[in-house]
């Protein structure tokens, strides 16, 4: 078995570690829908003006980029990315100027992930150019419809991905079949690939159907199907589970700033190890 700083081919905890199908309806945003409609809010017109003036400024390579990011972001997202822009605020969307000497790094997957990618590409700062879908991935059908955009006819040398919350409703065989057909694509790139299993909420109620057993009934299903496919697989499940009360945010799958850390920084070190693995 391949090991590398506690990361296997086979399943281990962090704790032991030391260290396509029609008809599939893409889940919301994995939160409540009170909170969704809540920070739901039309940008008003000076932030619009200011982001416009800002985007001006951009390369001709960045302003693409950002086309893109209006283009799939979408009313919940997109304001956000706005604001954030206009008050000079650090995004998981914002643009990488490739480093041509380093690996490409491609990061999949929900608000989770959105989460840890500002950690992960500040550790691996002259390490690795640290890119991520311009979208929440959410579900393995948004992944179906999207992938190819998301993967942008680029070289990638590594892809870090997770598809779990948003598929709480998902049919079990219709997951793995999904998954199965993610998994061959992403492979055509040519990258190493890792999975992320699923991180858990406190108490469940914050999404509907998505209960601790239903977190554990999809980990244990793409665990099964990545340990078939010979897939690196990074437990930030058992990472977080036992830590929930400190590190994620009450009633809600998302993590608190200090979450975030703890997700990026072992994210971080993992795609280094299995890099470096990679190199020999």
């Amino acid at each position: 078995m391949t090991r590398s700083k506690g990361f296997s081919y086979e399943y281990r905890s962090p704790q032991a570690a030391g260290g396509l199908s029609a008809g599939v309806t893409a889940a919301g945003e994995p939160t409540n829908a009170r909170e969704a409609a809540e920070r739901k809010t039309e940008i008003d017109h000076t932030i619009n003006e200011r982001y416009a003036d800002w985007k001006a400024t951009r390369n001709a390579s960045e302003q693409r980029w950002l086309d893109v990011l209006e283009g799939n972001l979408g009313p919940y997202y997109l304001p956000i990315f706005k604001t954030d822009k206009v008050n000079g605020i650090a995004t998981s969307w914002d643009y990488v100027e490739d480093n041509p000497s380093l690996p490409r790094v491609l990061l999949l997957g929900d608000s989770i992930s959105r989460g840890y990618t500002l950690g992960v590409r500040n550790a691996l700062v002259g390490k690795a150019n640290i890119l991520r879908a311009p979208a929440n991935c959410g579900s393995t059908v948004v992944a179906l419809e999207k992938l190819e955009l998301w993967l942008d006819g680029g070289d990638w040398d590594l892809i870090h991905f997770n598809f779990g919350i948003h598929d709480r409703s998902t049919a079990d065989p219709v997951y793995l079949a999904n998954l199965q057909t993610i998994i061959d694509r992403l492979r055509l790139t040519g990258a190493t690939l890792i999975w992320g299993r699923t991180t858990p909420s406190m108490d469940g109620q914050n999404a509907e159907g998505y209960t601790p057993e239903r977190c554990c009934e999809l980990n244990a299903l793409a665990d099964e199907l990545m340990r078939k496919n010979n897939i690196v697989i990074n437990d930030l499940y058992s990472l977080v589970a036992d830590r929930l009360e400190e590190l994620q945010l009450p009633k809600n799958v998302h993590f608190s700033d200090a979450g975030n850390v703890v997700l990026g920084r072992w994210v971080s070190e993992c795609i280094e190890s299995v890099l470096a693995l990679e190199r020999g």
